[in-house]
């Protein structure tokens, strides 16, 4: 008697992340997945205009010299402090395999960015969530703990609550035995003239790493460019895990869109300004409709409603072609996420909205 093949008992098996979803249909108002509601600097339109296809046959440099120098000195650091990589979900998931592996858990929120405990788990890391305060504030408190890293959003998402540097710099400073990565994918729409960043930290720190993305704040969601920032000991790592994997991660346009994206400061701080202004009228018309939220400094707003259920608002508006983003976790599901667009399209969103809940 043949016995049953069990291949399946050495499979790697996780729960996935479900990212949000992207409608097919159009004349869709898209404020679910928190993209940049417009283009990217003029400069990428013309490298992608100008782009020679016979490049393609080669590939690309395994260092991405070109992005990685725009990069460092955009923010005045040293090429040997930057690590690129295929969108900062890329970026964040080799940090998770070169630096966590000390079999002490990784402390990370309880409300967070879901993929954290993905890569986790694909990674065989343990890990705890920490509450957040009642406000969905971090007590740097809590994370004087025995550890083998820490990572958090700052602006957190889904909430959009922007952590002082203070606080940052508290947890780093009382971890310097573990490496603490601070996401910083919404830290440009901030304000305060990039003071919100910890980047400063990292010239005090050597077990800090920052990371940021292209896909907010550079309107390039859907060319993949994510970075890291921090010592040259936490990068020179990085990269060796990295080309043990995969030597070729980038391709040569997006290397050369990321640089041409970077030399246009003007039209970044316009678009970014733009998304801010709207944000914060948009604060005071959800008000008007009854809604609480958090005080967001990213371009999305967490709100709630204070008679209407979160999932109906979900639900009634994706009837009407408008989307947003609704989780079913009992700790968050009484609010949505809803990301700024545009004038246009916030003004078709709160005329959906209003109808919804006084209707």
């Amino acid at each position: 008697m043949m016995l049953k093949p069990d291949w399946e008992r050495n499979v790697r098996r996780v729960e996935p992340y479900i990212p949000g979803e992207q409608p097919k249909e159009r004349n869709v108002v898209k404020l679910n997945t928190n993209e940049n509601p417009y283009p990217p600097a003029p400069a990428v339109q013309e490298i992608l205009s100008g782009f020679d296809c016979d490049e393609l046959r080669l590939y690309p440099d395994p260092d991405s010299a070109v992005l990685v120098n725009a990069i460092a000195e955009f923010y005045g650091v040293k090429p040997s402090q930057v690590f690129v990589g295929v969108g900062s979900d890329d970026v964040l998931s080799m940090a998770f395999m070169t630096f966590f592996n000390s079999g002490s858990p990784l402390l990370f929120p309880d409300i967070t960015y879901s993929f954290y405990d993905v890569w986790a788990e694909v990674y065989r890391i343990p890990y705890q969530r920490i509450p957040l305060r009642s406000d969905y504030t971090i007590d740097p408190e809590d994370y004087l703990i025995e550890n083998g890293g820490i990572i958090f959003p700052n602006p957190n998402a889904p909430t959009g609550i922007l952590e002082s540097t203070d606080t940052v710099e508290q947890i780093v400073s009382s971890n310097p035995d573990s490496v603490v990565i601070v996401d910083e994918a919404y830290i440009d729409f901030a304000g305060d003239s990039g003071k919100a960043s910890c980047l400063p930290l990292i010239e005090k720190y050597d077990n800090l790493l920052v990371v940021q993305t292209f896909s907010k704040s550079r309107s390039m969601a859907g060319i993949r460019i994510g970075y890291a920032i921090g010592s040259e000991k936490l990068i020179k790592y990085m990269n060796d895990v990295k080309f043990s994997v995969n030597s070729y991660t980038m391709n040569r346009i997006t290397q050369l869109c990321g640089a041409a994206a970077l030399s246009d400061r003007e039209y970044f701080t316009e678009t970014v300004d733009k998304i801010i202004v709207t944000r914060e009228l948009a604060k005071k018309r959800l008000a008007e409709l009854g809604f609480t939220f958090t005080d967001s400094r990213s371009n999305f707003i967490f709100a709630e409603h204070r008679s209407v259920p979160a999932e109906n608002i979900f639900k009634a508006l994706k009837e009407k072609s408008i989307f947003v983003r609704w989780w079913s976790d009992p700790k968050i599901s009484s609010r949505l996420r809803i990301t700024v667009g545009t004038p246009e399209e916030m003004d078709r969103f709160f005329a959906a909205l209003e109808e919804i809940v006084n209707g």
